[in-house]
Formats: C-alpha cells, sequence, structure tokens
C-alpha cells in the first residue's frame, strides 16, 4: 500500500510520464510512482516520492548516508558520484547521484540514481520537521536522456498549502 506523505506536495509529471501503483510495481513503501514511457532494455525509468516526519537531529547527509546504505545492501555495489547541497537555509535540500551495479529482474543492470532530498516544515505544526525524497532511476544509457524531464519535474514541485493559485 503506498505511504501517504506527511505533508501534502503538488507536481506535474513531463510529458509522456505516466503514475504507476507504488505496489504494483516494487515500490511499497513509496507515495508516488511515474514511469518514463519508453524502457530501455527491459528497465523502465521511474521517479519515485516518499516522505516523513524527522524528529531526530539528523542532518540530510547523514539521512543521504543512510539511504546509500540501504541502496548498497540490495546491490552489488554503489559510488557516490555526485553530493551537493541545494535550497536556501529557510528551505534546505541535498541532492546526491549514485552509480549502481544490481540484478533485476534476474539481469545485471548498470543503473543511475539522483536523489533530492527536500526539508520543510509541517504547516499544520511547524515544530515538526518533515523531509521528502524525489528520486529518479534509470539504466546508464539513458540517465541523459531522461534527466532532463526529472529538472523540469522537480521546478514543479511545491507544498500544497490548500490556497488557490
Amino acid at each position: 500500500m503506498p505511504e501517504p506523505l506527511p505533508v501534502p506536495i503538488k507536481f506535474q509529471l513531463p510529458e509522456g510520464w505516466r503514475a504507476a501503483p507504488p505496489d504494483e510495481v516494487g515500490a511499497p513503501g513509496a507515495a508516488f510512482v511515474a514511469l518514463h514511457p519508453h524502457p530501455d532494455a527491459g528497465f523502465t525509468a521511474n521517479i519515485t516520492i516518499d516522505g516523513e516526519y524527522r524528529p531526530d537531529t539528523a542532518t540530510l547527509q547523514e539521512m543521504a548516508h543512510e539511504s546509500v546504505e540501504r541502496v548498497r545492501r540490495a546491490s552489488t555495489s554503489v559510488d557516490v558520484t555526485e553530493h551537493r547541497e541545494i535550497g536556501s537555509a529557510d528551505a534546505p535540500g541535498l541532492t546526491q547521484s549514485l552509480a549502481i551495479s544490481a540484478v533485476a529482474a534476474g539481469v545485471r543492470r548498470e543503473l543511475i540514481q539522483v536523489q533530492v532530498y527536500l526539508s520543510m516544515l509541517d504547516p499544520g505544526d511547524l515544530r515538526k520537521r518533515v523531509v521528502v525524497r524525489l528520486v529518479l532511476t534509470t539504466t546508464a544509457s539513458q540517465h541523459s536522456a531522461v534527466l532532463s524531464d526529472f529538472q523540469e519535474f522537480l521546478r514543479t514541485v511545491h507544498p500544497d498549502t490548500g490556497a488557490a493559485s
């Protein structure tokens, strides 16, 4: 069953991408999954969104490291190829890129994963910190063709305050 995000967000998918039920595509902990319209050698590029309340003092860097360790447990190898802070003091974020070698559906694959972490306060209780994670996973050969779609998608992501725009 999809996990709802602790705070609502709005976004627009790039042209051609389609939403898919997280449970049906092997992402049961995700709140949302979108699939690229053109698989590459049997692997479908995807965008996943998840999030959680983080009442602890973990930094975004520590959370990103936790994610690398989770990916490492499910992969043959993982290399962090980029890691940088984004955003501002009021709306901090972090992005990291991973080169992953893994077996998926019985086939060894070279994948690229771009993870973006956004930290925000719960509008209903400003004492609660929420971290939303947006992830693009592609084959290494399709990555450059799909990355611009993900960047376009990221520009549309914002909190859904319920106010009319």
